[in-house]
């Protein structure tokens, strides 16, 4: 082969497009256009079969309504989004702690566990009106039932993700003299951070069924409260754009808590974009 022949590696190199889309762009955009799609058939749907509203209202009439009625929903969309966030945090570090408790003894596992699956079997519809009792109705029953629906996942997990530490290691770090405590805090902890993050996924939509919940049984504000009055009073597409509301904040901080589990736990996590470039 003479000096002035390109290589082979060369000649792959020219003929490759000079550039390509990102991965994870592509999936961003399949997602959105997905949506779209999702939006536009259920759209078509209704008009072909001429579904009354009252059953299934089109997205452009929720669109319409969501738009009309922004200046009301928005007080009672802080309002659950704030009795939901301050319940998940109650219950994220009460659930951290009960977890750690539990994953770190053998003793606090046989005595406490059966308790949590007896008290998280109950329905969370039946507690609301015991909190209506102590606390009055209006915002602390909603953060408490918000609270109480998510601490059972983040204790089950955290639990879980403690006790998956190899006791060989544990055996080791003994043996270096790290104490008990030091195990739990350099090892276990980092450990059961996946196992915390994953929870935190299924809280943060109980969450909200647990705030909804309580708004629509004891409290005068709040979306569950507008779904409420608005199916009272066969408004149906204020009842689907409630519904929208909802899911709207269950993704946005869906997204919150894989972006901080992104942060912390990224080592974790597979390299799909060098696998799909």
């Amino acid at each position: 082969m003479s000096a002035a022949s390109p290589s082979i590696p060369a000649v792959k190199a020219a003929a490759k497009p000079a550039s390509r889309m990102n991965p994870k762009t592509k999936r961003y955009l399949l997602s959105a256009l997905t949506l779209v799609g999702f939006f536009l058939l259920w759209e078509v749907i209704c008009l072909a079969s001429g579904v009354s509203d009252l059953v299934l209202p089109r997205p452009s009439q929720i669109a319409v309504v969501l738009w009309q009625k922004f200046p009301l929903l928005w007080p009672h969309t802080v309002q659950t989004l704030y009795t939901t966030v301050v319940g998940f945090a109650l219950g994220v570090l009460v659930g951290v702690v009960i977890g750690v408790i539990i994953g770190s003894s053998r003793l606090a596992y046989d005595v406490a566990y059966p308790l949590l699956v007896g008290f998280s079997s109950i329905p969370k519809v039946a507690v609301v009106p015991i909190f209506v009792v102590w606390f009055g109705s209006g915002t602390v029953p909603a953060i408490l039932t918000s609270l109480v629906i998510s601490i059972f996942p983040v204790v089950v997990n955290v639990a879980t993700g403690l006790a998956t530490t190899e006791p060989e290691l544990e055996d080791v770090l003994k043996v270096l003299g790290a104490s008990k405590r030091d195990i739990l805090w350099n090892v276990g902890l980092p450990r059961a951070l996946p196992y915390l993050f994953a929870s935190l996924k299924i809280a943060i939509t109980l969450s909200f069924v647990g705030t909804v919940l309580s708004e629509t049984v004891a409290a005068n504000k709040g979306i569950g409260n507008v779904m409420m009055i608005a199916s009272g009073n066969f408004d149906v597409p204020l009842v689907f754009a409630g519904l929208f509301i909802l899911a709207v904040l269950g993704v946005l901080l869906y997204a919150i808590s894989a972006y901080i589990e992104g942060r912390l736990t990224g080592w974790t996590q597979r390299k799909t974009d060098m696998a799909m470039a």
